[in-house]
């Protein structure tokens, strides 16, 4: 990917990625994150971002674990707590024209994994650390 002039995160960010909804169940993000080998997803409310799950939000439900709840009984909890009661909130999220130094400046500021790409209060995309590595690799 060698993109010239002065590549944007709209150049390198993920179009179209999965999503979920506040009143999702944790089992779906576990399922889809799991399959997908996925690490974040979006959460939208009509076109709008509220939120985001991460593998680590998803590892924080895993005091289910703790409390030595089985495989049944971790699964039975997972299902029933919604994506709204561990979603990260409030979302930090970029514009798909902002340059993709500002996307990494930002989410090593804020500690996180990925920029929900927002234009005109719609969601648009999304850029992981993954998007940013692979495109300073293929300079």
């Amino acid at each position: 990917m060698v993109l010239e002039g002065n590549p944007t995160v709209r150049d390198i960010m993920m179009r179209g990625p999965v999503t979920l909804g506040r009143e999702d169940t944790l089992d779906l993000a576990d399922d889809i994150m799991n399959r997908g080998r996925i690490r974040h997803l979006p959460v939208l409310d009509g076109e709008r971002v509220v939120g985001v799950v991460s593998q680590r939000d998803l590892f924080r439900s895993a005091f289910v674990a703790a409390l030595g709840l089985r495989g049944g009984q971790q699964r039975a909890l997972l299902k029933s707590l919604r994506v709204k009661e561990m979603m990260s909130e409030p979302v930090v999220t970029i514009s798909p024209d902002a340059a993709i130094q500002e996307a990494a400046r930002l989410m090593m500021e804020k500690k996180i994994g990925c920029l929900p790409v927002v234009e005109a209060e719609r969601f648009v995309g999304l850029i992981t650390e993954t998007d940013i590595l692979r495109y300073v690799a293929s300079r």
